[in-house]
């Protein structure tokens, strides 16, 4: 055995990693480009508690790793050694020989790129080998607090937005300058990218990795991604990544018994095996992959300076039986189904996130009712900053399959929300998840006739837009994308040349601009005084009548949305003012492939005195089916107080 001094590490980092406080393990293990002994080469270390010898096998040896002998360090279970006259680009695995004398051919878990799939190297790779641009970027998110600041985000699957055939991706070059400069177009905040982490196979989109470190390789290198995302930086798009630390692939060559035994999914079968997905489990509980997770997630923002992860599946993670057969229940020591030890790994997690970036997005991605997702650990909650409002979700798209004719009776589908949407600082999700797997996608999940369905979904991402909570929209719900989502192809961008397409994408687009220009729409998503009914009840009309409130006191906007297929050409709603009201937005616009034209689409507002909805004040508007509108408050003292409609 070794000491770690001898071999260039700290003894201190391999105690830290070991008890599980190791954040920034990534430093440590893996594959470091190194000076020693004036020479240059490549440091590699790995944890293999139970490996009777480590060896490094790769391109340099061919493969043929006897002279490449790793050392064990002390009790660590770590093993290491340094190999001269190589550098970044050479390809390696571990050889590693159990205690019962199998030859094991392994990845580096610690692996910062791979190689191209079927292929499974690990490929030595520099970590901090960019310049970055983007320090105005980084200023401003110390500065702003996202909660009071608005969300829009563009989820994307970087292999299908756009490619050039079947398995010919763009890169992460290719999509620094069309990805980027089209979300600016489109006017949203933040990209959300479907998991990047190297994953063998194409259809799982990244949900079932085996390369935790290692940006995959489908779409170029690391330093072609560090590009991505400065450039994102440098427009103004912060970056989420889809992060999985719920379950990891069986495949031979990843993390599965990777010495031999289960130090990663741990010894207990029954709790690791995800049958649903045929994957593993990680244990939660043992300290060397609490290091492995925890600086994980700290990688991929110093490393990438990515701006927060939506941290997949959580409902798995903190449920012993999610999705298990009876035969592979499992309890925890108080006789309960909660996942104590992943439980206190999600709140380490966050709090050590977020000691090293304060601003950071953490966003859980959880189906469950577990309580305080989204308050702080200090006040017994999990710590994350943002929760997907699953339920809301679910809700609105049941809804809006519904006939509107049938809608009037299930009309506290589109109330329900507003009980608890404060309860949790939550984002609304129009996910991939919705539009795969026969769901069909939102366009063909409104009910009607073709040119009712357009008017459907307009008036869906309406009231998306203004209900409470940070949006995020999946590629291709922008057009209405007719088709469900097809993971192995492009975008049907071809649509955009189809007039209701086309109409959808400018609608989208405007919808968009005016979220990010009303600041009523999102200064006070997570505060119960950023939201009022003025009309919750009228089911038999199936119409919701609310007004969204911003910081400053005339800061406050009106939403009208009618769901039914009935025309009410006087409709009159209660306005918390005396003043104009001017109309910013209008779903049925001629220009977004309504029946309105633009000078009915443009209005404003004068109000009467006239008491309306328990207000001091009404306007009396046109209100045709299907339709949304956006009336927000004009400062100023009014010229005339009394009701009639002029041009805009």
């Amino acid at each position: 055995m070794a000491n770690a001094a001898a071999i260039g590490l700290s003894a201190r980092d391999l105690y830290l990693f070991n008890k599980g406080n190791y954040f920034h393990s990534y430093r440590t293990l893996g594959a470091h480009p190194v000076q020693q002994g004036g020479k240059a080469g490549v440091r590699f270390t790995v944890w293999a508690p139970n490996a009777k010898q480590v060896c490094v096998a790769g391109s340099f040896n061919e493969w043929n790793s006897s002279g490449h002998r790793m050392e064990r360090i002390g009790e660590t279970g770590v093993w290491s050694l340094v190999i001269p006259d190589i550098g970044p680009g050479a390809v390696y695995k571990y050889e590693i020989i159990t205690t019962d004398d199998k030859r094991l051919l392994k990845s580096d878990p610690y692996a910062f790129a791979a190689e191209l799939r079927p292929s499974t190297a690990s490929i030595v790779t520099e970590l901090f080998d960019y310049n970055w641009n983007d320090g105005d970027w980084h200023q401003r998110k110390l500065e702003d607090s996202p909660y009071h600041e608005p969300m829009l985000i563009y989820e994307v699957h970087l292999g299908s937005w756009r490619n050039d055939g079947k398995e010919l991706f763009w890169t992460y070059e290719q999509m620094a300058d069309e990805l980027v400069d089209y979300v600016v177009r489109m006017k949203y905040t933040h990209i959300e990218l479907l998991p990047i982490t190297e994953h063998p196979l194409d259809q799982s989109w990244g949900y079932q990795a085996t390369g935790y470190y290692a940006a995959t390789s489908r779409y170029g290198t690391p330093k072609q991604l560090k590009m991505l995302v400065d450039r994102c930086h440098q427009k103004g798009i912060g970056v989420i990544l889809d992060w999985v630390p719920g379950h990891f692939c069986k495949d031979d060559h990843g993390l599965r018994e990777f010495d031999g035994t289960p130090i990663y999914e741990g010894k207990d079968w029954k709790r690791a095996e995800k049958p649903l997905w045929g994957t593993l489990a990680f244990d939660f509980g043992c300290t060397e992959v609490q290091s492995f997770l925890i600086s994980n997630a700290i990688y991929w923002m110093e490393v990438f300076h990515v701006d927060g992860l939506r941290v997949d599946a959580v409902a798995s993670m903190i449920d012993l039986h999610f999705d298990k057969p009876p035969e592979l229940y499992t309890y925890n020591v108080f006789g309960g189904t909660e996942n104590t030890d992943a439980l206190r790994f999600l709140k380490r997690l966050n709090e050590v996130v977020f000691q090293y970036y304060p601003n950071a997005l953490m966003i859980a991605e959880d189906s469950s009712a577990w309580p305080a997702v989204t308050s702080p650990t200090y006040m017994g909650g999990l710590g994350f900053n943002f929760k997907w409002n699953m339920g809301w979700m679910n809700d609105m798209l049941r809804y809006m399959a519904l006939d509107p004719n049938e809608r009037m009776r299930h009309h506290n589908l589109v109330t329900f929300s507003l009980m608890y949407a404060f309860s949790e600082n939550y984002v609304l999700p129009l996910s991939h998840d919705e539009v795969v797997h026969g769901k069909r996608s939102l366009l063909n999940k409104m009910s009607g006739t073709y040119e009712q369905k357009f008017a459907q979904l307009r008036l869906f991402y309406g009231y998306w837009m203004s209900h409470p909570g940070k949006k995020l929209l999946f590629m291709g719900g922008e057009w209405g994308q007719f088709d469900e989502w097809k993971d192995a192809e492009s975008l049907d961008w071809m649509l955009l040349d189809y007039e209701l397409h086309g109409a959808m994408h400018n609608y989208v687009t405007s919808l968009n601009d005016r979220y990010g220009k009303t600041p009523s729409l999102w200064e006070r998503d997570c505060d119960p005084g950023g939201f009022e009914w003025i009309d919750v009840h009228n089911a038999a009309q199936s119409v919701v009548v609310f007004m969204r409130r911003g910081h400053a006191a005339d800061e406050f906007s009106i939403v009208i949305c009618n769901f039914s297929y009935h025309h009410h050409p006087e409709y009159r709603i209660g306005v918390p003012k005396p003043g104009r009201y001017r109309t910013a937005l209008h779903s049925e616009a001629a220009a977004f492939g309504g029946s309105v034209s633009t000078a009915g689409s443009t209005k404003v507002y004068h109000s009467s005195k006239t008491p309306w909805h328990g207000r001091p004040c009404s306007v009396t508007l046109d209100l045709p089916p299907l339709s949304f509108q956006l009336l927000v408050f004009a400062r100023g003292e009014p010229r005339r107080i009394h009701e009639e409609a002029v041009l805009h």
